[in-house]
């Protein structure tokens, strides 16, 4: 039964998707801010067909920690989703991605056109420059940027190896950071299209304010991340 309604659930995911997608299309002659909308109504559809069609609820904690204004937001990454969920309740959410993803038919016009970061993950102190040039550009639009520290997606309960992307921005911009810890993993694996029923949790932590040391601030943002995150996987 889980496997029929993970089916179930990917068809439906990718019929959302190509429907907002398609008849949102003229959004792109009009002003960023009704793509930014359009994303929020794209990651709550998708929170819908968890809990309709494989009983997964998704809950966010935290909520006196979202940041409202110009804020680093760095999340634990598990799974697609991690991405897809923070359009839904940022107020004005800007990522940094892959420059792969910007081949993508229709994703890659709208993240243009809502200015995602775009990284060349060859590109070393080139693409480190140009990081933070674009992010202090998103933060003087009052935008939150969300970088995930680990890069890539991994599975519950392993740390990450934590890249020095975040660590660059910490230094150069005078932002708070907001860590997130996740166990969308457990529910969403990152191989595979089992959707596991129970409750994604998405916890905002307390943000980190500027001026640590680097080394102070990886160690802390990593050792909130993973603490809080152990705690919300299954015993």
């Amino acid at each position: 039964m889980i496997a029929l309604r993970s089916f179930l659930f990917v068809v439906l995911f990718y019929l959302w998707s190509a429907a907002v997608a398609i008849l949102c299309t003229p959004l792109l002659l009009g002003p960023s801010s009704w793509i930014l909308r359009m994303f929020a109504l794209w990651g709550r559809g998708i929170a819908v067909l968890l809990r309709a069609v494989c009983g997964i609820r998704v809950e966010v904690r935290g909520r006196e920690h979202l940041p409202t204004g110009p804020a680093l937001v760095a999340p634990k990454h598990q799974c697609m989703y991690d991405v897809f969920a923070q359009f839904a309740w940022l107020p004005a959410s800007c990522f940094v991605m892959k420059k792969e993803l910007m081949w993508i038919p229709w994703f890659g016009w709208y993240a243009r056109k809502v200015k995602m970061i775009v990284v060349d993950r060859d590109g070393h102190a080139a693409a480190l420059k140009k990081l933070v040039r674009e992010s202090r550009e998103r933060f003087a639009e009052n935008r939150q940027v969300v970088i995930f520290p680990e890069g890539t997606r991994g599975d519950p309960g392993v740390a990450g190896d934590y890249k020095p992307g975040i660590a660059a921005l910490y230094r150069e911009i005078d932002v708070p950071v907001h860590p997130v810890a996740t166990n969308s993993g457990v529910h969403w694996p990152r191989h595979g299209f089992i959707r596991k029923p129970g409750t994604i949790v998405f916890e905002y932590l307390e943000p980190i304010p500027p001026g640590l040391k680097r080394a102070e601030f990886m160690r802390t943002l990593e050792e909130r991340i993973e603490t809080a995150s152990a705690k919300l996987l299954p015993l």
